[in-house]
């Protein structure tokens, strides 16, 4: 270490990381050659997009190239790229620190379980610290483009809570990340097992990954005596060892499945293969090609401000830019990929991107792609296939509902793939055709229930008439269905139906006599309503006799189309102002607990706790819990 080197501390996360790391953490320890050479690439690219203002930038050295140099003597592995390099400051904040947000959140993730944990390291992206898994110590030489050569970097660390940097003379513009092996990982100096690593996993990269050509020398012998064994030996030649062409721009028919799962890891850094993918070249008014994954687990961040569409964009196999988020709707964000356009200019920028018409037609394009892949898995008759919708649907099943107000085009082909619990089966397996074909004769709707979590919706008071009745209602329990539903009438011509919105209608499956009864009960209970509302006045907007209910005495019902308690929550939630809406009030005649409001000398104690009862059945709290407590001990103790 030179007298001008300075010593920094690792951000807490990142030494917390490496420490995971350095236990081989990962489950497959050759891994970190893909994750360095995916970095080596990626930084190519990025001066490919720069150089497109800045010319410059490429110097005397064009040909943008990644290198992987062995010493046996030093037990270095170095792997170097002539990319866009790094500033001393970049390399205290890129390699000092995990720059990803939600870090904190990511850390309380980890478990100690070695395979869960891998994944969620790879989900970060934070490919850099695998070099720790076969090194204990890593040194990294860095020029940025468009820096004179004494202006380079050298930064060093074991990898045990500190790292060194300070500035050193580079004449090559770019990277090398010099990795010191430790004694039991020498065998990755062996050159035909980098070569059978880089085969398998970075074949796909798009420009050459070279080492240097190696020739047989045979020792000489004796006139006479047995030839003696020979070597490889370095030369001064180098030669690529991949293909070095980007896999989307290869016909379909030449890529194998290994190949398109190992290009799906390297791009998003996932230790999991993707449940499904598409690769097409569309050709028309706008020409591009299209290579979309679904993956199979949502990153950590999918419901964050953060979160991003995964698909790089190229121009013309130029690198632009990555999470090109105007190149598929919200509500798919989870989809990776990679989309390389023939039409869009080399300077695009993210402004011009919202609004060319040639992005609208790529991402119309990539939707329908998605779309259509997902009905495939949910359509297929193959076992695995519907396993891996199954969990898609777990993984990425709320995402999918947010597409129900945000895109009114495909909201038909969206309702198809939703699945949901219902009141006879709670298995979220039941699709809307499925309970179409259920429905029962005479039946005019599809009813169903929104409520907070499945439990909720399972016990929701609402629910009591149609299970008397053997009527199956649709069990809605996530929070973004309350959302969602207001943009949805119907599916395919059958009305959708809140059973908790406006008063109970079965139409032709509620037979007179019920709605006769229902006529006296009104009329017999009508002191008692009148009592209630006023009562109640100021909780609720209105009150009335329902036949809705069995067991409960009363229930909430929300206004025809007025806001649910549950949304109105969930909006307060978010910090949005809502309007003061009340709820309706409905009691249930036959109850014990209303029929003693007739003749109560305790009524307005009653009322009040039958409300908050009614309240807490969907899901809320009594305004005031202090004061509910208090005349449920006044009841109990008369």
């Amino acid at each position: 270490m030179s007298e001008h080197s300075q010593k920094h501390s690792f951000q807490a996360e990142v030494a917390q990381l490496l420490h995971l790391v350095t236990h081989s953490l990962y489950s497959n320890p050759e891994i970190f050659l893909r994750e360095l050479i995916s970095n080596a690439s990626d930084a190519c690219d990025k001066l490919r997009f720069e150089g497109i203002n800045h010319p410059e930038y490429y110097e005397n050295d064009p040909d943008l190239r990644v290198r992987i140099r062995l010493d046996q003597d030093k037990k270095t592995l170095t792997i170097s790229d002539n990319g866009i390099g790094l500033s001393q400051q970049d390399a205290i904040e890129h390699l000092g620190t995990i720059a990803k947000s939600g870090t904190k959140d990511f850390m309380s993730k980890l478990t100690g379980d070695q395979k869960a944990d891998a994944q969620l390291i790879g989900q970060f992206g934070v490919g850099f610290y695998s070099g720790f898994i076969v090194a204990d110590k890593i040194t990294v030489e860095s020029r940025r483009a468009g820096l004179a050569a004494d202006e380079a970097v050298r930064w060093s660390s074991t990898g045990t809570g500190e790292f060194d940097v300070e500035q050193i003379h580079k004449a090559e513009r770019g990277t090398d990340i010099i990795l010191h092996l430790r004694e039991d990982a020498l065998d990755y100096l062996e050159s035909y097992k980098v070569k059978q690593i880089i085969n398998k996993y970075s074949d796909h990269i798009s420009l050459p990954i070279q080492m240097q050509k190696e020739v047989w020398q045979q020792e000489e012998a004796a006139e006479g005596e047995t030839p003696k064994a020979g070597q490889y030996v370095k030369t001064d030649e180098w030669e690529a060892i991949n293909s070095a062409s980007a896999l989307w721009t290869r016909n379909k028919n030449e890529i194998s499945e290994e190949q398109y799962i190992e290009f799906y890891k390297n791009l998003s850094h996932d230790f999991d293969a993707p449940l499904a993918w598409a690769h097409n070249r569309v050709e028309g008014s706008t020409e591009y090609t299209q290579l979309l994954y679904v993956p199979s687990k949502a990153p950590h961040n999918i419901f964050t401000r953060e979160a991003k569409a995964g698909i790089k964009l190229y121009v013309k196999r130029v690198f632009i830019m990555d999470e090109a988020d105007n190149l598929i709707p919200n509500y798919l964000r989870f989809v990776q990929g990679v989309v390389d356009s023939a039409d869009l200019p080399l300077n695009v920028s993210r402004e011009l991107l919202q609004e060319s018409r040639d992005v609208k037609t790529i991402r119309e394009g990539n939707t329908r792609r998605v779309l259509t892949m997902l009905d495939n898995l949910a359509k297929s008759e193959d076992e695995k296939d519907q396993e891996k919708f199954k969990q898609f649907y777990q993984e990425f099943g709320s995402v999918l509902k947010e597409g129900l107000g945000e895109d009114f085009g495909n909201r038909e082909r969206i309702l198809k793939l939703l699945r949901y619990a219902t009141s006879s089966n709670d298995d979220i397996s039941t699709s809307l055709a499925d309970y179409k074909a259920r429905m029962k004769e005479g039946q005019k709707a599809i009813y169903y229930v929104t409520a907070d979590n499945l439990n909720a919706a399972k016990h929701s008071p609402q629910l009591e008439l149609f299970k008397k009745k053997g009527i199956e209602v649709l069990l809605m329990a996530e929070r973004v269905d309350e959302w969602a539903m207001n943009f949805v009438q119907e599916f395919d011509g059958t009305p959708m139906q809140n059973v908790s919105k406006g008063a109970v209608d079965l139409g032709d499956l509620q037979d007179a006599e019920e709605k006769k009864a229902l006529d006296a009960a009104a009329e017999q209970f009508k002191p008692v309503v009148e009592q209630l509302s006023a009562s109640l006045s100021g909780k609720t907007k209105e009150v009335r006799v329902t036949t809705r209910l069995v067991d409960s005495p009363a229930c909430l019902v929300t206004g025809e189309g007025e806001l649910s308690p549950q949304l109105i929550r969930m909006l307060k939630d978010a910090g949005q102002a809502v309007p003061d809406m009340k709820p309706i009030l409905e009691i249930n005649p036959e109850h014990p607990l209303v029929k003693k409001l007739q003749d109560s000398n305790q009524f307005d104690d009653l009322a009040h706790v039958i409300f908050d009862q009614a309240v807490i059945a969907e899901g809320g709290l009594p305004e005031d819990p202090a004061e509910y407590v208090k005349r449920i001990n006044s009841l109990l103790l008369k």
